[in-house]
């Protein structure tokens, strides 16, 4: 299997792994539905397909019933998400919804997918947690009466392009076709990560404010990723999983640019390598390794997020004290508001007995005084 393939399998599984929906965009004959098929089988999960082209709104937003007793009307779930939730529930394995021909479904039936895909709930039935969202579509020049997808949907998705190469079909057809893997990761480091990310972005927002949010503006741009605040979000998740399961920075960048577009994450991700971030780790071993620069208060920022995170992952006395040396040493650099951002979340988070170190109480005294940790109460 080529790598430009075994990358894009890679950033599939990452997706399914952050439960982001993904939608993958190739022309006929790709193997989209196929991969999907197999993926589900070696997960041992249920899966549902539905071919949006022939479906109707109702089939996504449930048809009313009225209840002559109370004079209320529900929305009736379609009988493939009922089948979806019982099989989850009945059986305790994970399920995958799958909305294919995506880009042929009339722009109506796009717009009542909006809530099963972002939320999945469908009619008044809220489909499990474990339930992933994976949709396919034909790029519209080559599709039977194709649509561009509608910008609301299309801001919903991871949007990868599914293709075979001559080498990938080579060694399918002969040695068979490589199954894609869904990787693991550490919950607590997830958990780590995503936080340090989560801040990341928004400093890098601050610091970009024209790519909060920018609307397609040409015809190539149409019905694919853009960004905006939620499309932000789901590109801190990927990112924050990609980096627990330890994928390459080829699959990295195709997840945030399938979040955000190709230019919004070009340039984030070229902001996060100037960063040059310091290890939070290393910080928590040495805190008097790192030199604050008083003219990169965006990187301040972000190490101060990532110094805490860490430590709120692993609370110890030893590492409790790194993180408020690290931050005092931030504070004595003239940018006491950042300090005291974390700090409180430190001091509130003090270990049994700890006390700051007289130099540490000197730099974030207004913090420990404002929660009670210089009145003798350690």
């Amino acid at each position: 299997m080529s790598q430009q393939h075994t990358d894009t399998c890679d950033a599939l599984g990452v997706a399914l792994l952050a439960n982001v929906p993904v939608v993958l965009w190739g022309p006929p004959g790709q193997g989209k539905s196929s991969v999907v098929r197999e993926l589900a089988d070696g997960m041992g999960a249920h899966l549902e397909t539905v071919i949006a082209s022939i479906r109707e709104p109702s089939d996504f937003a449930g048809l009313p019933v009225v209840d002559t007793a109370s004079g209320t009307a529900a929305l009736a779930p379609p009988s493939w998400a009922v089948r979806l939730r019982d099989a989850v529930e009945r059986e305790g394995r994970g399920g995958i919804q799958f909305y294919d021909e995506v880009s042929t479904a009339p722009p109506a039936t796009q717009a009542a997918l909006l809530r099963p895909i972002l939320e999945g709930v469908v009619g008044d039935l809220r489909l499990p947690a474990q339930v992933r969202t994976v949709a396919a579509a034909n790029p519209p020049d080559v599709a039977a009466d194709g649509w561009d997808l509608a910008p609301p949907v299309a801001n919903r998705f991871l949007h990868l392009t599914w293709s075979l190469d001559a080498e990938t079909v080579r060694e399918g057809f002969t040695s068979g076709w490589p199954p894609v893997r869904v990787p693991r990761a550490d919950e607590a480091r997830v958990a780590e990560l995503l936080e340090q990310t989560t801040t990341l972005v928004g400093v890098f927002l601050g610091s970009k404010p024209e790519l909060v949010t920018r609307m397609p503006s040409s015809s190539d741009e149409a019905g694919r990723a853009f960004p905006t605040p939620r499309s932000w979000e789901m590109a801190a998740r990927l990112y924050a999983h990609a980096r627990a399961a330890g994928v390459n920075s080829t699959v990295i960048t195709l997840l945030v640019s399938g979040t955000v577009g190709v230019a919004a994450a070009g340039t984030f991700l070229a902001y996060v390598r100037d960063l040059d971030l310091p290890d939070p780790e290393e910080l928590l071993r040495d805190p008097d390794s790192w030199v604050v620069d008083p003219r990169r208060t965006d990187k301040t920022y972000a190490v101060a997020a990532s110094v805490w995170a860490a430590t709120a992952q692993h609370t110890t006395v030893e590492r409790w004290l790194a993180c408020g040396r690290v931050l005092a040493r931030i504070a004595d650099a003239g940018s006491a508001d950042i300090a005291f951002s974390y700090g409180r979340r430190w001091a509130q988070g003090r270990p049994t007995g700890a006390m700051p170190t007289p130099e540490v109480i000197t730099s974030l005294g207004p913090i420990l005084t404002e929660l009670g940790l210089l009145t003798g109460d350690a």
